[in-house]
């Protein structure tokens, strides 16, 4: 047993490290990561907001904590995939605000001083990190590349609208805030209709964007609630901005897998 066991432990820990170091080495999965960084950056937010407000707390902790250790490992990645010396130096700048931003993010409980300035943290990773996904899917200039980004972008505003949604409800937003959720839920719409049209569509593509439709019924139902005292329309935006985002994180995969 003794013997089985001191073969079997560094295989172990030779496979918990390659997956710990993963490395990119597809154009398609890097606009894919790279976009998915862009949610996060949103997520996290929404995810701060939530616990500030006593919304659904334990899941929204477990959301947080995932999308930091998330956000963290890709930009690893992606620093270490960056193909020119203008994306590596965007994910360097990106590495930067993303430093100031978890040290917020983790540093003391959620209140609202510190709320206002997830708020506007956030909005500098966010776009820092559609600056490196441009830039990747111009590197790649495939229709592939085009639909990962588009569809990896509407990850980034179903989290993008709850997190408007949320802080508003905490009283954190700022006086842009309402206007940049009316402009995430139009991106939003009319990004579902270009990716329903898309010529490139598979049959199985095509299925997974209705079901997103049908999410987005629910999601956009609950993002036109006003926000109460009794916290569920803030429960409601919690819980159907991450259902629509697990059916949009599918249809990314699908469009990842398109040839290039």
């Amino acid at each position: 047993m003794k013997s089985a066991l001191s073969i079997l432990l560094p295989l172990f820990l030779v496979f918990a490290g390659s997956d710990a170091l993963a490395q990119i080495s597809d154009i398609n999965v890097a606009i894919n990561k790279a976009g998915r960084q862009r949610m996060l950056s949103q997520r996290m937010a929404k995810a701060y907001f939530q616990i500030g407000q006593q919304v659904d707390v334990e899941r929204s902790r477990k959301v947080l904590d995932n999308s930091i250790a998330a956000f963290d490992r890709q930009l690893v990645e992606l620093k270490n995939y960056a193909p020119t010396p203008e994306i590596r130096e965007t994910y360097l700048n990106l590495e930067k605000s993303w430093l100031a931003y978890k040290d917020v993010l983790i540093g003391a409980s959620p209140s609202p001083e510190s709320g206002r300035r997830v708020l506007a943290i956030s909005e500098e990773v966010l776009a820092l990190a559609q600056q490196g996904t441009v830039q990747l899917e111009k590197k790649s200039g495939s229709v592939a590349a085009y639909l990962v980004n588009i569809s990896g972008r509407q990850r980034m505003l179903s989290q993008r609208m709850a997190k408007f949604y949320q802080a508003a409800s905490w009283g954190v937003a700022d006086e842009k805030s309402a206007a940049h959720l009316d402009k995430a839920r139009k991106d939003f719409a009319d990004a579902l209709r270009e990716l329903a049209a898309a010529p490139a569509n598979t049959q199985q593509i095509r299925e997974s964007l209705e079901l997103v439709k049908q999410q987005w019924f629910f999601f956009e139902n609950a993002l036109g609630q006003k926000s109460g005292g009794d916290k569920r329309p803030q429960l409601a935006v919690a819980t159907t901005s991450e259902r629509i985002l697990e059916e949009m994180e599918g249809v990314v995969g699908l469009y990842e897998k398109l040839p290039k």
